[in-house]
């Protein structure tokens, strides 16, 4: 067994050294992770200018190759050019905060989860529903616990998985609930500020609080105290709208 471990917050974050200790045993490891906190970065790949690798020394990070892109980047060269065997799963985290929602579209953990799937590769994305790191001991312990049970399964195509772990003490006797993903109200507005030469500045406001959370979403669950698993796909594919698109805006060659 051979696993690729990546995650958005940068090789230094708590969350990815306790994932790979937590996944100590299960196989072979790889971590390949982003230099700097990549949060928010999605599936964006690096093409306007070279990607650099460095092997990261003392610990608890000693040995983890890292780069200086995205997390989509990581997972890319990875599995293009950095290793000489592919991995047989690919795990991204343990993300600091929630990634629930319309959190996915964004979601830098996620994307290094989904860069592993589009290459045919099973893959996990894991996240603590608060931010702060609290509990992150027991978060490691459900994530191994979820790994534990994908590797005994018999699956029969790649599969991507969205866990969202709340930041409990308990958190890995808790219960577990296969989800959908819920909606986001839109985000808060711009945080407008001047630079010190007085020019207009913006920070990105806020996520906004959940608008649809009923039972069987990701923060329904996460609400009442359970692990969230959404299985996730990549087709964006409007099904239900295609007849009405077929008719209004196809047409044959003339």
């Amino acid at each position: 067994m051979r696993i690729l471990i990546a995650n958005d917050d940068g090789y230094l974050a708590p969350g990815l050294a306790a994932l790979v200790r937590a996944c100590e045993g299960l196989g072979e490891i790889e971590v390949i992770a982003p230099e700097q906190n990549a949060s928010g970065t999605s599936n964006s790949l690096t093409l306007s200018r070279p990607l650099s690798v460095f092997t990261a020394s003392g610990e608890p990070v000693k040995g983890y190759r890292v780069v200086n892109g995205t997390p989509s980047d990581c997972v890319h060269v990875a599995l293009t050019g950095l290793l000489e065997r592919k991995p047989d799963l690919v795990l991204s985290g343990i993300n600091n905060g929630a990634n629930m929602g319309d959190d996915t579209i964004y979601s830098g953990t996620v994307a290094a989860a989904m860069e592993g799937f589009l290459f045919g590769i099973p893959a996990i994305a894991f996240s603590q529903t608060e931010k702060g790191w609290a509990h992150l001991d027991a978060a490691a312990r459900t994530a191994r616990s979820v790994v534990e049970q994908v590797l005994s399964a018999q699956h029969a195509a790649p599969f991507l998985l969205n866990v969202n772990i709340p930041s409990r003490a308990d958190a890995d006797a808790l219960p577990r609930r296969i989800t959908r993903l819920g909606r986001r109200h839109a985000s808060e507005p711009v945080i407008r500020q001047n630079n010190p030469r007085g020019e207009p500045i913006y920070w990105i406001g806020p996520a906004g609080d959940a608008r649809e959370a009923g039972e069987g979403t990701d923060f329904h669950a996460v609400a009442n105290a359970c692990v969230s698993i959404t299985p996730l796909q990549v087709d964006l594919t409007h099904h239900a709208a295609l007849a009405h698109w077929n008719q209004h805006l196809a047409r044959s060659a003339s």
